[in-house]
């Protein structure tokens, strides 16, 4: 189950083999003793590319699960004699100002160095649906102020307004205020149609009845603000976040979309791993067992 995990996920068997640590022809080889015992192939392979069939597709998700389920059950066991150890993967959106994620790890790190750590950067519903299927154990989302998380443990962590993000010599960058009816004239950098970043922004200039021109989607904020430099287009980003910014102007809008920052956990099965990080972060939860 390792092994086809690995070669969905790098859609190679060179590659998987590697991150595995065994040779290609070993891998190759349990991967089609599994095919064999299942009674269908699990990928397409062509010269080119690996690709996992419609029966792949059915098998990756239970085989992830049952591998999370066995690294669990040997976390448990380990905490049961009083050792912290496993997997902690923890999820960010790119724009996370309430939480000092390196921080945190560094802290959690050295209280328990026999945990494996992951950190994976994405949108916020892709994050919180890692974490209902047990990808990742913890995860930091923005949602827009009308939007909450479901299906999973939760707990605010602060509330933002944006800020509009402008090149220095564009002619806004001296403008005390403005509002998003000024703003709608101008050309935007903004996060993909669909993702929550995109949407307090959506939502906010339909409420103040004006559209606006979205010319380039961007997943990541550092990118958006590279192109705002380039004076390609402005933007509009958690004020708690420009901090970290160079080379741009930030401007106060008056009727600013807010953002909320939650921290989010599996409210089942809360890995011993997971459950010390959230400690770290003082916050104390009661798993619900099924």
């Amino acid at each position: 189950m390792r092994y086809v995990v690995a070669v969905a996920e790098t859609a190679s068997f060179t590659r998987a083999a590697e991150r595995c640590l065994v040779v290609q022809s070993a891998l190759s080889h349990q991967v089609a003793r599994l095919e064999r015992e299942l009674g269908g192939k699990l990928f397409e392979r062509t010269s080119r590319r690996v690709r996992l069939t419609p029966a792949g597709e059915a098998f990756l998700p239970a085989a992830r699960q049952c591998l999370v389920a066995a690294e669990r059950a040997a976390a448990e066991v380990a905490a049961a004699l009083g050792e912290v150890r496993g997997r902690l993967t923890v999820g960010v959106i790119p724009t996370v100002a309430a939480v000092d994620i390196p921080a945190a790890l560094h802290e959690f790190r050295g209280r328990y160095p026999n945990v494996r750590i992951g950190l994976r950067v994405g949108a916020s519903e892709e994050l919180v649906e890692q974490v209902k299927q047990g990808v990742i154990e913890v995860a930091c989302l923005g949602l827009p102020a009308t939007a909450q998380p479901h299906g999973v443990g939760a707990r605010e962590l602060a509330r933002d307004r944006l800020v509009a993000v402008v090149a220095p010599e564009h002619p806004l960058a001296g403008k005390p205020k403005v509002n998003l009816r000024r703003l709608s004239s101008e050309v935007f950098v903004d996060f993909p149609a669909g993702t929550a970043g995109r949407a307090q922004s959506d939502q906010a200039f339909s409420a103040a009845g004006v559209d606006r021109d979205v010319a380039f989607e961007v997943p990541a904020a550092d990118l958006m603000v590279r192109l705002v430099r380039q004076g390609l287009g402005i933007a509009m980003l958690p004020s708690a976040y420009v901090p970290q910014l160079t080379g741009v102007i930030t401007i106060p809008v008056t009727d600013a979309p807010a953002r909320v920052e939650y921290l989010v956990w599996n409210r089942v099965g809360l890995s011993p791993a997971a459950t010390a990080f959230l400690t770290v972060l003082d916050i104390q939860v009661e798993p619900v067992q099924e």
